[in-house]
């Protein structure tokens, strides 16, 4: 495993993550907490020391909260996030930060996180929405600073808004983050144009997740996928979309001249091709997954031709229709 700087933090992250979103019983159907934890274990033997979750995960701060307190020996780096008080996901324009993260807020949600996880900190605590509108406005900065003064969190980041990456640039700019959270893939390449040079600028750390784009750079998603009842990918992978995966896919297998099981090997490569991002933490629920991800920490990264290949399969999508 290899390690990179989350940022100027002084922070040393595996540049492979684990997204701890699907794990235990949760919007990920067929998940099962035993296989969760030998999943966890079993990325901290392969040299994994960041683990992303949130107090909006159902069970995945409890989960991660018991593998690390079993692992103290391996200083296992634990993100998880505060939702937004009001429950408006994403964050519209217009609404005071008041609403949305004010300090009691945001220190009741940061306790209640403790208590489910067993923890007596967290190394980076996130807002889980986030809207430009905010910055130099209510009181969260001060309660952070706090927070982090009382010992309870180490580093302070946001999770930008799917799909509006430009939405966290002047929040970079002003000095008041250490990491931002922001999907980045093959086919959403937007965080390129701005918001990565704007964090390799100021020094704030990139923890980059939908490396995978929730299964569709993978080569599983068809024409013919279908997913269980109550599974939220079937809201994501609507309509034609799984054809068009499909098609998309190939497309891109063809132009790099390989396999088609390839495919999710060379986009997390294209994501760790970059040298602003920090870490990539695709959600694994498996040992397999586990183990097939961080043997990519290779040092390997894409070559120029094949990054100028993959630039031109961006897909415009529009996820709110």
């Amino acid at each position: 495993m290899r390690y990179r700087e989350l940022g100027r933090s002084g922070l040393s992250v595996s540049e492979i993550g684990y997204g701890a979103w699907g794990i235990g019983e949760s919007s990920w159907v067929g998940a099962t907490e035993d296989e969760s934890v030998r999943a966890l274990h079993r990325a901290i033997d392969l040299g994994v020391n960041f683990i992303d979750t949130a107090r909006g995960y159902g069970e995945s701060e409890r989960i991660v909260g018991r593998v690390v307190r079993e692992r103290a020996g391996d200083e296992v780096r634990v993100a998880t996030k505060v939702p937004p008080k009001n429950g408006i996901w994403p964050a519209p324009d217009g609404l005071d930060p008041a609403e949305m993260f004010p300090g009691e807020h945001i220190r009741a949600s940061l306790e209640t996180s403790l208590r489910a996880s067993g923890l007596d900190h967290f190394d980076v605590l996130q807002f889980h929405v986030w809207s430009d509108e905010w910055v130099g406005r209510g009181d969260w900065l001060e309660t952070i600073a706090e927070l982090k003064q009382e010992g309870k969190i180490g580093l302070f980041g946001v999770s930008i808004n799917d799909h509006q990456p430009d939405n966290a640039l002047a929040l970079v700019r002003s000095g008041a983050v250490d990491s931002v959270q922001v999907i980045y893939n093959i086919f959403d390449q937007a965080p390129a144009d701005a918001l990565l040079p704007a964090c390799e600028e100021h020094g704030v750390g990139v923890i980059v997740r939908v490396a995978l784009d929730e299964g569709g750079l993978t080569g599983r998603i068809t024409a013919g996928t279908t997913f269980p009842e109550g599974d939220w990918r079937n809201h994501y992978f609507r309509d034609d979309r799984p054809a068009q995966v499909e098609q998309r896919v190939a497309a891109i297998v063809a132009d790099l001249g390989i396999a088609p099981d390839e495919i999710a090997e060379y986009a997390l490569r294209f994501v760790l091709s970059s040298p602003a991002v920090s870490t990539v933490i695709p959600g694994m629920r498996t040992v397999r997954n586990v183990e097939r991800n961080t043997a990519l920490s290779d040092g390997r990264p894409l070559t120029a031709d094949q990054l100028a290949v993959l630039a031109k399969h961006r897909w415009q999508r529009n996820f709110y229709a």
